[in-house]
């Protein structure tokens, strides 16, 4: 038997050409099975546990549509049922490497694709919108990154700069590091397991992260000059987000806007010589010409979109003011919206998950994953009976 992927760009049809176009955005996994021989009433009861519309092709092949998160449980079957062929075995390895999404953040070679990375924010300042001065005391920290760390945090990131929406005061370079030096320090020293991001603009501060082993630099402003790239580009696995900002201009299609923002971005990063695997995304919410406005609603609503560049999607858009303009609900008792924005983004391909309540967002990921691999059979009901 044969299990490969179905390309659809092949056809110039234009119904077909949409289809490509939905399949991409929503990751799907459209697949030929063919070859089946005497196997092929197997193939198709085992198919029918995944609610999919099957068509027959011509020679007898089956084509399906499948959702990527049912993938897991997809190839747990498969890889049961016809345990003792080796093709269809090798083929889903081969399925595997395509559809995964890989991150190379310094010490960490992440599969998105089969683990959403919590992200754990830790602001060591007195400004930040929400948790500004609650962590600038050493015994505070301490708790904070215990906390993290046993709720399940994949990363913590220290900042020491906030660039909240409006008015914020700059620090000097020295200032930021000798905030954010000593939780670097114990993350390394505590709890290797846990991946170190830094959050700063400012190139002083990224060398001298990056000196300390630090695994992901964050950069609100995408990494704009030559310098901050070539810096980079010396630090072979150190994992980037780039970060799309419309705070200083409007859109007249945000949609086409950020996607030529992320396609110039990538291709300057890589003319740079920082590899693509390196590059996690970020649309930029909360950083629009209008904060808190209704641009912010439509990335939320068009993150899709980004699935075409195959690339880690940040969703940060934690305890952000869109829960003052919609509920009037102050800071303190946002974490609900936060938790229902976060979701509509993690399925919609957003796997990064940007957030200052570890415990809550890990518990919304496990719910997700759960509810969008279950596909219901009775032992052995997908094989063939005589």
């Amino acid at each position: 038997m044969n299990l490969k992927k179905w390309n659809f760009n092949q056809s110039s049809e234009p119904t077909t050409q949409i289809l490509a176009n939905l399949v991409n955005k929503q990751g799907w996994l459209p697949l030929i099975w063919s070859e089946m021989g005497n196997k092929k009433k197997q193939v198709r009861l085992l198919l029918s546990q995944f609610d999919l519309a099957i068509v027959e092709l011509a020679g007898g092949a089956f084509g399906l549509v499948l959702p990527i998160s049912a993938w897991p449980t997809f190839t747990q079957r498969v890889r049961k049922q016809f345990a003792d062929d080796q093709q269809i075995l090798a083929d889903l390895a081969n399925l595997e490497v395509t559809i995964a999404v890989y991150w190379q953040a310094g010490r960490f070679h992440f599969n998105l694709t089969k683990h959403p990375l919590i992200y754990g924010i830790l602001n060591i300042t007195p400004d930040s919108f929400y948790d500004g001065g609650r962590f600038n005391s050493h015994s505070a920290m301490v708790k904070q990154i215990e906390k993290m760390v046993a709720a399940g945090a994949d990363i913590i990131e220290p900042g020491g700069q906030t660039t909240k929406p409006g008015h914020f005061v700059e620090v000097t370079p020295e200032e930021e590091w000798q905030r954010i030096a000593p939780a670097i320090e114990l993350i390394q020293d505590r709890y290797p397991q846990v991946a170190i991001a830094v959050d700063t603009y400012k190139l002083p501060v990224m060398e001298r992260a990056l000196a300390a082993g630090v695994d992901i630099i964050n950069d609100v402003n995408g990494f704009e000059t030559i310098e901050k790239r070539q810096l980079l580009a010396k630090y072979s696995k150190v994992g980037l987000v780039t970060m799309h900002s419309s705070r200083g201009h409007e859109y007249e299609n945000l949609t086409n806007g950020m996607k030529k923002f992320f396609k110039a971005n990538l291709a300057e990063l890589t003319a740079a010589g920082i590899d693509r695997e390196r590059i996690c995304l970020d649309q930029g919410i909360g950083y629009a010409k209008v904060a808190d406005g209704y641009q912010d609603f439509a990335m939320m609503n068009n993150l899709a979109e980004l699935n075409e560049f195959h690339r880690p999607i940040m969703v940060a858009i934690s305890r952000k003011g869109f829960g003052q303009k919609l509920f009037g609900l102050p800071k303190e008792k946002r974490l609900g919206v936060t938790l229902i924005a976060e979701t509509a983004m993690f399925l919609a391909g957003g796997r990064v998950l940007r957030v200052h309540d570890v415990e809550e967002t890990q518990q919304l990921v496990k719910l997700i994953e759960t509810i969008k691999s279950s596909y219901w059979a009775l032992p052995g009901h997908y094989e063939e009976k005589n």
